[in-house]
C-alpha cells in the first residue's frame, strides 16, 4: 500500500510514521524544512509525492488546504482516496472536493490529542471515500466515526466541538493565570482537575445549573472579572462567561419564541426612557423617510470613510432579521449604500440599515420598504476597495454596537440594546409606555 502525506510538520510526521508501522510506502512532502520522518520518501514536489498513491494525506494547515489540493488535482492516480485532515470551515472542504473531486473525496475531522495518540487518534469522517477511509483509520487503530453525508459534514462536527474545547482551554488559562497571580495556582489547578473528572453528570450539572441560577451566576461573574483584572490578569473568558449569564438571565424575564415580534410598536423613545437615556444614537442620524420602523439583530460593519466593499461582504452572510449597522467614520461625501444594494440585502432578509455616513435613492429605498437611517444623503456613489470588517464592534452615532445587539429605530431615531438585555429592556419600555399613557389620559380628562 502506498500513501502520501502532504504536510511533515508534527501531526503529518506522526501519521507518517504510523503508515509505516503498518506496512504501508510513504512518500511525503514539505515547502518548509522539517525533518523527514525516517523511512519516509521526500519528494521534490506535491506532484511527486502523490503520484502512485493509493491514499493522500492533507495536512497542510487550513490556510494552505486549497492550495495544496489545487496543485495535485491533476496528478492523483485513478481511485487514489484524497483525505483532507484539515481543520477549516465546511465551504472550503466542498471546494476542496470540487477541486480533487467528490468521488474520492474524505472529509477527515480529527476529534483528539494527535501528539498524544499519534496515528491512533479518533476521527470523524464523512464524503463519498468515507467508508474505505474508514477502513485505513481502523488499521492504524484509530476510533472510526462514519457519519457518511458529504464534504464539510465532519468539519462541522469538529467545530462544533471546538466551541467547547477551544473555549474550555482558554478559561482554563485565564484560571490558572488568576491563580498565578493571586499566589493560588496549585489551589486553582486542583479545583480545575476535580470538575472534569464527572462525566454526563457533570455536563448535565453545569449546564442545567447555570439556566437555573443564571442572574446569580452573572452577578459573581462579574464579581470574578473585577477580582481578575484587580490582580493584572484581563479576564477575557470570565466577562464572555458573565454576558452569557446575563443572557440567559434575561431571557427568563420574558419568555417568547418572537422576542423581536414582541418590540412592535413600541416607541424608541419608550426604550429609551427605560434604559436611562442609554443607547440612543444621537440626533444626527435621522430616518430618511416617514414612518420608517424597524426592529432586528446588528449585522456590523466597520468600512474606510467613503469605501463600502465590507458592506458587500457583510450583506452576503447576512441573515433574515438583521440589520446593518455601519460605521462610516462620520463621512457624508459618499453614498454607502443605494437602490440595488438594498434590494440585495432585502432578499436576504435583511430589514434595514444604520449608517453613520451617507445613503443615496432614498425615493426608491421606501418603495421597496428598506428601513433607512443615515447622517446624510448624497448622490455620489462610494469606492469599493476596501479595507473594511464585518461582525465586530462597532462606533455608530455614539455607541458601541455589538453584532447580535437589539436595533429598534423608528422617525424619532434608533437605540441600540446590548443583545443580553433585550427582555428586561422590553419589559421596562412596556412600563413606561402604560405610564405615558395613564398620564396623557389624566391630562385629557382635567385630573392632572
Amino acid at each position: 500500500m502506498r500513501a502520501s502525506v502532504l504536510g511533515l510538520g508534527e501531526a503529518g510526521s506522526l501519521y507518517a510514521t504510523g503508515l509505516l508501522a503498518q506496512g504501508w510506502v510513504v512518500t511525503g512532502y514539505d515547502p518548509a524544512d522539517n525533518a523527514t520522518p525516517q523511512g519516509v520518501i521526500r519528494a521534490a514536489t506535491p506532484e511527486d509525492a502523490v503520484r502512485d498513491a493509493e491514499v493522500v494525506f492533507s495536512l497542510v494547515g487550513g490556510t494552505a488546504a486549497e492550495t495544496a489540493a489545487g496543485s495535485v488535482s491533476g496528478h492523483l492516480a485513478p481511485g487514489a482516496l484524497y483525505a483532507d485532515m484539515n481543520a477549516a470551515a465546511p465551504a472550503v472542504k466542498v471546494r476542496i472536493a470540487a477541486a480533487v473531486g467528490e468521488s474520492r473525496f474524505v472529509d477527515v475531522s480529527v476529534v483528539g490529542s494527535v501528539p498524544t495518540h499519534g496515528s491512533g487518534t479518533g476521527v470523524v469522517v464523512s464524503g463519498a471515500g468515507s467508508a474505505a477511509a474508514a477502513r485505513v483509520f481502523a488499521g492504524l487503530g484509530a476510533p472510526v466515526e462514519d457519519i457518511a453525508g458529504g464534504p464539510g459534514d465532519a468539519s462541522a462536527r469538529k467545530l462544533l466541538r471546538s466551541s467547547f474545547m477551544k473555549g474550555l482551554g482558554a478559561l482554563i488559562v485565564e484560571a490558572v493565570s488568576a491563580g498565578r497571580a493571586a499566589g493560588a495556582e496549585e489551589w486553582v489547578r486542583a479545583q480545575i482537575a476535580a470538575e472534569l473528572s464527572g462525566a454526563e453528570a457533570a455536563v448535565d450539572r453545569l449546564h442545567d445549573g447555570t439556566l437555573k441560577h443564571a442572574a446569580r451566576r452573572a452577578t459573581e461573574s462579574d464579581a470574578a472579572a473585577a477580582l481578575l483584572d484587580s490582580i493584572g490578569v484581563r479576564p477575557v473568558m470570565t466577562r464572555a462567561a458573565a454576558e452569557l449569564h446575563r443572557d440567559r438571565a434575561d431571557a427568563a424575564l420574558a419568555p417568547t419564541e418572537d422576542l423581536l415580534a414582541a418590540f412592535e410598536g413600541l416607541a424608541v423613545a419608550n426604550i429609551g426612557d427605560a434604559r436611562d437615556r442609554m443607547g440612543m444614537l444621537d440626533g444626527g442620524i435621522h430616518a430618511l423617510w416617514k414612518g420608517a420602523r424597524v426592529v432586528g439583530r446588528a449585522r456590523t460593519v466597520w468600512v474606510r470613510s467613503g469605501d463600502n466593499q465590507a458592506l458587500h461582504r457583510a450583506i452576503a452572510v447576512s441573515r433574515p432579521g438583521d440589520v446593518l449597522v455601519v460605521n462610516g467614520q462620520g463621512d457624508t461625501t459618499r453614498a454607502l449604500l443605494g437602490e440595488l444594494m438594498a434590494e440585495r440585502a432585502k432578499r436576504r432578509g435583511v430589514l434595514g440599515i444604520v449608517v453613520d455616513g451617507a445613503l443615496r435613492d432614498v425615493g426608491e429605498l421606501e418603495k421597496i420598504g428598506f428601513a433607512a437611517w443615515a447622517r446624510a444623503v448624497t448622490p455620489a456613489g462610494p469606492y469599493k476597495n476596501g479595507p473594511g470588517q464585518v461582525d465586530v464592534p462597532v462606533a455608530v452615532g455614539g455607541v458601541v454596537v455589538r453584532p447580535g445587539d437589539l436595533v429598534v429605530g423608528d422617525e424619532d431615531g434608533v437605540i441600540v440594546v446590548p443583545a443580553a438585555e433585550a427582555a428586561a429592556s422590553l419589559l421596562g419600555g412596556r412600563a413606561v409606555e402604560a405610564d405615558e399613557a395613564q398620564r396623557r389620559a389624566a391630562i385629557l380628562a382635567g385630573t392632572a
